[in-house]
């Protein structure tokens, strides 16, 4: 006989977000929401910047997010 597993953390409630129609509302997305939109009319020295700007952008929203 297996032995049983020890307990997870049971996940909370859902947390607000924008609503599914949010998006519809604002638009399409610009140019200035997508940093990589421009990406191949750059000069390729430039394409590390791009890169390290949008990275630091996403390490900041997921530390938003909570640990368990």
């Amino acid at each position: 006989m297996t032995e049983p597993s020890s307990s997870r953390p049971v996940p909370g409630p859902p947390r607000p977000g924008p609503r599914p129609d949010a998006a519809a509302e604002s638009g399409p997305a610009t140019d200035s929401e997508d940093p990589f939109a421009d990406l191949a009319e750059r000069p390729v020295a430039d394409h590390v910047a791009v890169f390290e700007t949008e990275h630091a952008r996403l390490e900041r929203e997921l530390g938003t997010i909570d640990r368990l």
